[in-house]
């Protein structure tokens, strides 16, 4: 039987959600019936790209130039070509624009799959002109969540009755408990803390200052709670000012950037999602998959994942009161924290496993032929 030639046509292959999708596509589709690669338009290639090179993955990269690039065309369009690619799947906006055009009139079929919006969300005229256009060319379009699909429609004026919505996947956690224990006894926490936390960028978007706020009003109800958060990044002197403003500085925990964090995650009793915008969050399917409890805000796909009050509660975006309910509606009863932790893990299992998200892509690829 031939294998289905699949190309992934991404920005780069850092540390990121998109990235890790098409890691996760890759190790977990049926070797037998697709052969997959992966061209990035920018370089350098980033870290996901030495997992995936050391298990023999075809990575090629190419350089786009400032601007409109047209010569980066003909390099996608030579080397679907000369590679015989069947399927040319394109990851965000911008790389769909430039394999869309690559793929014309060539035996290829292109598919595009937008991972997320920015927060506010917008467009223009010109893509709104151009992009029903590109849609023509384009074989199948997926989101990654309804609200993702939802934005589509009205910011990028494409049709909603031809865009699929196919939930990210990832794989299961694999947590060390005694890797665990060491790390609460580093980080001294104890083990009737209440350990509450978040693994994201230090970004506006994340909005940790909510997240901060709601933690000293848990504070405040003598809770015995740490809040550990990991990560790093640009808002992270703004984060450590409002830190001792709210004078919480010995509950909170500032790990930086963890390149392995689950074992981070698997200390948190309540994970917390403050983001103002999101996708699909990978670290919150993280979360779920070793079975935490999820307090999040209402922003893109985030209502999707965390069903009202049976994995988690979703609250008012930016409403830092609402939140610290939540936390405390959680951390307060013991029975609805366990009913709650064996739900996350359930829901991931059933909706958002990187074996299904696998298999909904190679239906979709052959479909598309």
């Amino acid at each position: 039987m031939k294998k289905i030639k699949v190309a992934h046509l991404t920005f780069d292959m850092r540390i990121g959600g998109t990235e890790q999708v098409i890691k996760n596509l890759i190790e977990n589709s049926d070797s037998q019936q697709l052969d997959m690669s992966i061209i990035c338009i920018e370089s350098p290639l980033g870290p996901f790209a030495d997992d995936l090179l050391a298990n023999g993955t075809r990575i090629t990269a190419f350089s786009r130039s400032p601007g409109f690039d047209r010569n980066l065309i003909r390099q996608i369009r030579n080397h679907i070509k000369q590679h015989h690619i069947d399927i040319l799947h394109c990851h965000q906006y911008t790389p769909w624009v430039y394999g869309s055009l690559a793929a014309f009139l060539t035996r290829t079929k292109a598919i595009f799959t937008e991972h997320g919006r920015f927060y506010p969300d917008s467009s223009s005229w010109k893509r709104k002109l151009v992009n029903p256009l590109l849609h023509r060319i384009t074989a199948a379009t997926t989101a990654i969540s309804h609200a993702t699909k939802d934005a589509l429609v009205t910011y990028e004026n494409l049709p909603a009755k031809d865009i699929q919505v196919i939930y990210n996947g990832i794989s299961p956690l694999a947590i060390d408990q005694n890797q665990v224990t060491k790390l609460r006894k580093s980080l001294n926490i104890g083990e009737k803390t209440l350990c509450l936390g978040t693994v994201a960028r230090l970004d506006p978007i994340k909005n940790h200052s909510m997240m901060l706020k709601a933690f000293k009003q848990v504070i405040d109800q003598g809770i015995e709670a740490k809040l550990l958060i990991v990560g790093d990044g640009e808002m992270r002197p703004v984060i450590g000012n409002l830190i001792k403003e709210l004078a919480i500085t010995d509950n909170v925990i500032m790990t930086g950037y963890q390149a392995k964090p689950q074992h981070h995650m698997a200390l948190m009793d309540i994970y917390l999602l403050s983001s103002l915008s999101e996708g699909t969050s990978m670290t919150l399917l993280e979360a779920m998959s070793i079975g935490k409890p999820c307090v999040v805000t209402d922003a893109g796909g985030n209502p999707e994942i965390i069903k009202q009050g049976v994995n988690g509660f979703v609250t008012q975006n930016d409403n830092a009161n609402a939140f610290a309910k939540a936390i405390i509606r959680i951390s307060s009863d013991a029975d609805k924290k366990k009913k709650m932790s064996t739900e996350s893990q359930h829901r991931f299992n059933k909706e958002f496993s990187a074996k299904l998200m696998a298999d909904q892509f190679m239906h979709l690829y052959i479909d598309s032929l």
